[in-house]
């Protein structure tokens, strides 16, 4: 059964910074592509950043791109999400999946049904 940790969360100020990490278990986690989504209060889960299986391939949303970098590390079968200059329009539970191919685009299917239980980011003065 595939698991997604996330964890790194937290209360930060506007403009603040943030890393996120999400731990896979129970999959072959260096070859599968990966992503980054979040929830908002009242929202749908949206796509911010995704990441091909080696690494070296990351596309962002429009929202996040030149303040969010997303990387990985197949050894510790970690996911990460830096983010940088954080703003209130940033506040979502943060999650991870898996893919079953790269997202070069916006469109951005999960390939797990299953969830982690994501991480609370909350930017506020």
């Amino acid at each position: 059964q595939v698991q997604f940790v996330e964890s790194g969360g937290g209360l930060v100020q506007p403009g603040g910074s943030l890393r996120l990490s999400c731990a896979a278990s129970g999959t072959m986690f260096s070859t599968f592509p990966m992503a980054w989504y979040r929830q908002a209060p009242g929202k749908q889960r949206e796509f911010i950043a995704a990441i091909n299986s080696p690494g070296g391939w990351t596309n962002y949303a429009g929202s996040v791109k030149g303040r969010f970098v997303i990387s990985r590390d197949n050894s510790k079968r970690t996911l990460y999400l830096q983010m940088n200059t954080l703003n209130p329009e940033d506040t979502a539970v943060y999650y991870c999946n898996q893919n079953r191919n790269y997202c070069p685009g916006t469109v951005c299917p999960p390939l797990r049904d299953s969830w982690g239980q994501g991480t609370q980011v909350t930017v506020s003065s």
